[in-house]
């Protein structure tokens, strides 16, 4: 395989040593929250954010006075992407049906798909207010039916941000607190004395809220690993610097740790994103966060082949993939591991992040290997059920299943089939033995 990279990012090992920092520094936080509740997470966020309201939790006055302060067209905006991202939702949860089936007869199994209880949601806000986070999470659970859902953000400039607030209000919240990073994850997740812990995390953030949902999985779920963002770009020589430079940097500007890849099989092509990226940093209001993310984190790798861009998109399973060539539907039907994909020079990833109505909380660091991103199903637990509706039935199948526990010595299992065995089916097994196998036919 003729790979080459003609831009690498920083290391691996020194991004493995910024990974330990931020997992030592999780953990002492979450036992700190744990031991000390409330007290703990108004330290943190006078100390992370410069915050301490007499309340974190926005009372309905609070809200609709925050909410009074958009302006018609904003207000219209934020309703028109939530109904984009509500409407793909709905079509999705209308796909998870209820299924209930008579296996055999007498003998009838089924799902039932069951909202999570309690969903703590968190929307980023420090940087950037993450308006459209909220409707990726809290609208998408209010479409799953969820009883209870919380809202976290931290405050935007000293403040809450209204066009947030007001987001995750129409979402469907029920409960809106405005505290940010691990102190909000680790508030939802454990609980204080004013915060009901939550069933499930759902969310994005940067590497420190991306860590606690980690380090909190088991006690709580979470949607997924969904850390800084990341981005790839595949091009070929049917698309130009500028649209690549200008995607590449649109996502860069997340954060100060945000992979940004042009994978391309055209010299021409990657010098001169090359330079049209340089171009653009010296004129992007946001130059002061992407060019230190293209800096240690952007890469730009020429292959010799499709097949060859096929196989390194996949090895690299980046959260945003974009796709520029003369064959997006090739890459749409052999691409496996990503977080989601965009087709065509005509949409792009910040269609995806506010308005077009996919969900835009998705894997990163790889996990797109083994998981999708945030949808309605996330919310929904599917549980398995079983009756037995007949006398020759609950025999029948208890005969197998006492047989089956005695190949693995499970006396006592076989015992619960056994009994079924000799009320229901008349046959006299004797107590820690397997039923009799059926007669063979002449």
């Amino acid at each position: 395989m003729a790979v080459q990279y003609l831009k690498t990012g920083k290391p691996e090992t020194e991004r493995a040593e910024d990974d330990a920092k931020t997992r030592a520094s999780v953990e002492s936080i979450l036992a700190d929250i744990e031991a000390r509740g409330d007290a703990a997470v108004r330290e943190l966020s006078e100390k992370f954010d410069k915050y301490s309201p007499p309340s974190f939790r926005l009372s309905q006055g609070e809200i609709d006075a925050l909410i009074a302060q958009l302006s018609p067209q904003e207000m219209a905006d934020i309703q028109f992407a939530q109904e984009q991202v509500r409407n793909f939702a709905q079509a999705q949860r209308d796909s998870m049906l209820d299924i209930e089936v008579e296996t055999l007869p007498g003998v009838i199994l089924g799902h039932k798909n069951i909202p999570v209880q309690s969903v703590g949601c968190y929307v980023p806000g420090g940087k950037f207010p993450m308006v459209a986070s909220a409707h990726m999470s809290v609208a998408t659970a209010s479409v799953a039916g969820v009883p209870r859902i919380i809202a976290c953000t931290p405050p935007f400039n000293g403040k809450p941000n209204p066009a947030v607030i007001a987001a995750m209000h129409l979402g469907g919240a029920h409960e809106i607190y405005v505290m940010g990073g691990i102190q909000a994850v680790g508030a939802m997740a454990l609980g204080t004395e004013t915060i009901d812990p939550v069933h499930m995390i759902v969310g994005p953030g940067n590497a420190f809220v991306a860590e606690a949902k980690r380090q909190l999985f088991g006690r709580v779920g979470i949607d997924l690993f969904a850390g800084p963002t990341e981005t790839m770009v595949i091009a070929d020589e049917t698309v130009d610097a500028e649209l690549c430079a200008t995607d590449l940097l649109g996502q860069a500007e997340h954060g100060y740790n945000s992979p940004a890849v042009l994978l391309t099989n055209s010299r021409k092509l990657a010098e001169d994103t090359l330079a049209e990226i340089d171009r653009i940093l010296d004129i992007l209001p946001t130059a002061g966060t992407a060019r230190i993310s293209w800096e240690e984190y952007g890469e730009v790798i020429l292959c010799d082949t499709y097949d060859e861009m096929l196989a390194v998109a996949d090895d690299i399973a980046s959260e945003h993939v974009q796709v520029m060539t003369d064959r997006d539907d090739w890459f749409l039907e052999n691409m496996t591991c990503y977080g989601a994909l965009f087709l065509g020079a005509r949409t792009n990833v910040a269609n995806g992040d506010k308005v077009i109505g996919t969900n835009h909380t998705l894997p990163t660091k790889k996990a797109g290997r083994y998981t999708g991103g945030l949808w309605v199903g996330k919310f929904l637990k599917t549980h398995s059920y079983q009756k037995v509706t007949t006398d020759e039935a609950a025999a029948m199948i208890g005969a197998y299943g006492s047989r089956l526990c005695m190949l693995e010595g499970f006396v006592g299992h076989a015992e619960q089939c056994n009994i079924r065995v000799r009320r229901y089916g008349g046959v006299n097994v004797p107590y820690g033995e397997g039923a009799p196998a059926p007669v063979a036919a002449e």
